[in-house]
């Protein structure tokens, strides 16, 4: 077949890659929106776009019609206590997050982009095609696709980041998320700090998010930081977590058979540790560029930020693009993934360091003083948050977080990826 040339090649068409093809098609590009798959597709998530995804969203004009709003989210810790975190409106963002089935909403975004002018190829991203770095590739279906400018958005096993060598899998913070629908009624997002065995934290949480037409999104994220052989205890332990939320109230039993049905797993590439973002004529976005909150997994509001700037970047001059990119994610997202990759990556490994801290942030008086800060940095939403004593809590946390992690291998390797890092007075 005959070789195909864009203004830009977007591999991989979830909301990170259907949202940069839409932007940069009602930008006037010429763009090919790649991915491996038939559409409409499901995906291993909760399901819940956050506030600033939202936001980019009604931006961009795009529709979320038919989804669940839902505000407050409500954590339990280890010992069956909980904590309500509030759901405040920010300056910038709104104050709700909504439930989206991926099947559903997946297929929408890259309707848009479809329609706004890209064009769809379906195939797998094989042979990639190179005379001064990476240039496109050589489908699965035998079309040979080429542009001034390639941006992965194939998920955290990145075809992309692989071919153009910006992954260092040592340094990776590997996790691996597992969740299915089941019949219950759950009116509110729920995080379960869990132990499995008493004093033995989960490396990971669990969670009961609501879903549509009375079912519920359940599931488990695992972290394993560079030991991928270690996913299998995510499935292994998805029915116990389920039997756990029976005891507690949150499903009606039975619910262990139902698990099984609608069971669904994949990888999740946290805190951007280990991967370089940009470099040359490739933009990586979303989870291909390690995009995923390494504290409460949220990956979709990332994705589709992500997204929105490299099309921007890219419509701004395709030869400047990437450092245009790595200057725009060392201002949004360094400032937080930076603390939160470090104190994952030092307490995944200490099981009861994790269940202490599970404890002690659910504890009586403790959950209910900190709630409105913690909700506040746990969902990354210190940029844009309205002033006041949850901003100022959440603030001198991330300082807190930054003079305590500084020497961890994690915040050496982003002081050398993004030397000239935003400072945090910004968030004063």
């Amino acid at each position: 077949m005959g070789e195909q040339r864009f203004d830009a090649l977007v591999v991989g068409a979830g909301p990170a890659g259907s949202v940069a093809a839409l932007v940069l098609a009602r930008g006037g590009a010429r763009v090919a929106l790649v991915d491996k798959t038939r559409f409409p597709r499901d995906k291993a998530c909760g399901d819940l776009v956050g506030p600033r995804g939202l936001q980019v969203l009604r931006d961009l004009g795009l529709d979320v019609a038919g989804t669940e709003r839902m505000a407050d989210m409500i954590v339990t810790g280890p010992t069956g206590r909980s904590v309500r975190l509030p759901c405040y409106p920010g300056v910038t963002y709104p104050g709700y997050a909504v439930a989206a089935p991926r099947v559903e909403f997946d297929s929408r975004l890259r309707e848009a982009a479809v329609s706004a002018g890209a064009q769809p190829f379906g195939g797998r991203a094989e042979r990639p095609l190179s005379r001064e770095g990476l240039e496109g590739f050589v489908l699965s279906t035998g079309e040979r696709v080429t542009a001034d400018v390639v941006v992965g958005a194939d998920g955290a096993t990145s075809r992309v980041a692989e071919t153009a060598g910006l992954v260092d899998h040592d340094r990776v913070l590997w996790g691996f998320a597992i969740r299915s629908y089941i019949e219950a009624h759950v009116t509110s997002p729920h995080i379960f700090l869990w132990e499995p065995a008493p004093w033995r934290g989960f490396p990971g949480y669990g969670w009961a998010f609501p879903g549509v037409e009375g079912r519920a999104n359940v599931g488990l994220g695992l972290g394993v930081l560079a030991q991928r052989g270690n996913a299998q205890r995510a499935m292994q332990s998805l029915g116990p977590f389920v039997d756990h939320l029976v005891r507690r109230g949150v499903v009606e039993p039975p619910q262990r058979s139902a698990i099984t049905e609608e069971r669904l797993g994949g990888w999740l590439k946290m805190g951007m540790v280990g991967t370089t973002p940009a470099r040359g004529r490739v933009i990586l976005v979303g989870d291909a560029a390690g995009l995923v909150n390494p504290l409460q997994g949220e990956g979709i509001s990332q994705a589709i930020m992500s997204g929105r700037a490299a099309a921007e970047c890219v419509l701004a001059g395709p030869g400047t693009a990437a450092e245009r990119y790595r200057r725009y994610l060392a201002g949004t997202f360094t400032p937080y993934q930076s603390v939160a990759a470090a104190a994952h990556a030092t307490l995944l490994p200490r099981s009861l360091a994790v269940a202490a801290a599970g404890r002690l942030v659910t504890a009586p008086g403790v959950g209910r003083a900190i709630a409105g800060g913690w909700s506040i940095f746990w969902n990354d939403l210190l940029d844009g948050a309205t002033p006041g004593p949850p901003r100022t809590l959440a603030g001198a946390a991330t300082r807190v977080g930054r003079v305590v992690t500084a020497p961890s291998r994690v915040r050496h390797w982003f002081a050398r990826e993004f030397p000239r890092g935003v400072p945090l007075d910004r968030f004063e």
